[in-house]
């Protein structure tokens, strides 16, 4: 009788054993079609995504590789380019132009130079990637390239400090870094350039620091009257209303141009004292946190560094 037990146990074992090769291999059969046709949804939901950043993404179309070896290397330029200005932040909220793009001291000038303190907020202009994280003594000092989304690279140079690094993603409004007077500089300020393809175009064309805006939704770069295109907007918004020995083309036709801004005075700015926060600021000058933050394009837990410069109305 026990035998007979330990017998039908066997074969029932060994039975068993032998059906689970098959259960798997049924189980894995009917799983095989499910795999292929997920595998086709993600190629095509891959192939829209490649897609849509290529549309999303017109540097894709100007630059051929990443170098992270040098700040700006000149390419060809297109006849014409359309960059978008949307989604923009001011790269610091400091609204004083010190020296103009164009020719000073007997050489090229490639940027604008902004005033701003030692430990200043500088935020990153639009939407991109970190290119470059880098300190040169005898020219930009620590300084940070982006490569943006609508085609542009901009630099940020003379900083105290980075906040960045190479290959990092940053959102326009992020710190990136800190104002300074490192490298060839007088005094504290932002250098703060514009390129396409590596050729410097003047700020003044799309950033309006005056206004602490940008000049449209769109600036179509035209390489045939990109020059007094460039003069005229230092005229508009340069040093002094712009006038400058850069300004001496007499073929502007200035009464053609669009009427000089102006400018608005009810903004108001709060120097961060050390030991300062948000919460002391708000009560200090009668707003909210809630408006420190969406003013000046920051989080509640940002750590505020003396020094910097925040809207307050």
């Amino acid at each position: 009788m026990i035998l007979n037990k330990i017998k039908t146990l066997a074969i029932i074992a060994i039975s068993s054993i032998c059906t689970l090769p098959t259960m798997g291999q049924d189980l894995l059969a009917r799983q095989a079609p499910l795999d292929r046709k997920m595998k086709a949804i993600d190629s095509v939901a891959l192939h829209h995504l490649i897609l849509s950043e290529s549309f999303d993404n017109p540097s894709s179309d100007l630059y051929d590789e990443w170098d992270n070896k040098y700040a700006h290397r000149a390419t060809a330029l297109p006849d014409s380019f359309r960059i978008d200005l949307r989604d923009f932040c001011m790269p610091t909220d400091s609204r004083l132009i010190t020296s103009n793009f164009g020719a000073r001291w007997g050489r090229q000038h490639k940027g604008l130079d902004i005033k701003v303190y030692i430990g200043d907020t500088i935020r990153a202009a639009f939407s991109g990637k970190v290119r470059i994280v880098r300190y040169e003594a005898r020219g930009y000092g620590k300084y940070v390239v982006i490569r943006h989304n609508n085609g542009l690279e901009t630099i940020y140079g003379h900083m105290s400090k980075q906040l960045v690094s190479e290959n990092d993603e940053v959102r326009a409004g992020d710190p990136i870094g800190l104002g300074g007077n490192t490298g060839r500089s007088t005094g504290s300020h932002l250098h703060f350039e514009t390129r396409l393809c590596g050729v410097a175009l003047n700020p003044a064309l799309m950033f309006d620091f005056r206004n602490q805006d940008v000049i449209g939704d769109f600036y179509t770069f035209h390489k045939d009257s990109y020059n007094n295109e460039s003069v005229l907007a230092t005229r508009l918004r340069g040093v002094g209303n712009g006038i400058s020995r850069t300004d001496s083309d007499d073929n502007i036709e200035l009464e053609t141009a669009a009427p000089a801004a102006t400018y608005t005075t009810d903004v108001r700015f709060h120097k961060v004292s050390a030991g300062e926060t948000l919460y002391s600021i708000a009560r200090k000058r009668n707003t909210t946190v809630d408006a420190l933050c969406k003013l000046n394009h920051i989080g509640k837990k940002i750590r505020l560094m003396p020094g910097q410069i925040l809207k307050y109305n």
